[in-house]
């Protein structure tokens, strides 16, 4: 990755493109078993923050990504969210874990909200927007399974206990 990010951004997002389609290739051949993060950040206005990649979909959606092997999902949010929009995750709880087909796949999705902190600065690689959404007034690219399921996932997230800022 050090490398990759010392190249141009144009350069690094058309080899995100490229990976991407080779991926998309091994998983409808293969059929893996993938482990993911969907992340659910919500500022103190209650707006959630939606991203758009520089590769595969061009839809609005939640960020995040795989989860490494063992790595706690809580975790794994805060990275992720680091990682796409240099936002912190606090007050973070896992919602409901769920099977997704992705591209032939089997994707075992951990949806994880919590309290966005910092203002989304999208890498221009990875992701070339991110913005913050109204639950009344999202996107109308989001891909129907967040749509339909987003608004159950931010009422679930409010109506919880709070919890420590710590996690």
């Amino acid at each position: 990755m050090f490398l990759l990010s010392r190249l141009p951004a144009r350069l690094h997002r058309g080899f995100y493109r490229l990976a991407h389609g080779i991926r998309v290739r091994v998983w409808r051949l293969f059929r893996p078993r993938l482990d993911g993060v969907r992340v659910l950040a919500i500022d103190s206005t209650g707006r959630v923050l939606l991203v758009r990649h520089s590769y595969g979909t061009p839809r609005w959606m939640a960020p995040g990504g795989g989860l490494r092997p063992g790595e706690d999902p809580i975790l794994a949010a805060g990275r992720e969210l680091a990682e796409e929009t240099g936002c912190r995750l606090s007050a973070a709880r896992l919602l409901e874990v769920r099977s997704e087909t992705l591209h032939g796949a089997v994707n075992i999705v951990r949806v994880v909200a919590g309290r966005c902190t910092g203002v989304p600065q999208p890498d221009g690689r990875e992701i070339h927007a991110a913005r913050f959404f109204a639950p009344g007034e999202l996107p109308p690219d989001l891909p129907r399974s967040q749509r339909e399921r987003l608004p159950s996932w931010l009422l679930a997230y409010a109506s919880a206990a709070p919890f420590s800022e710590g996690r």
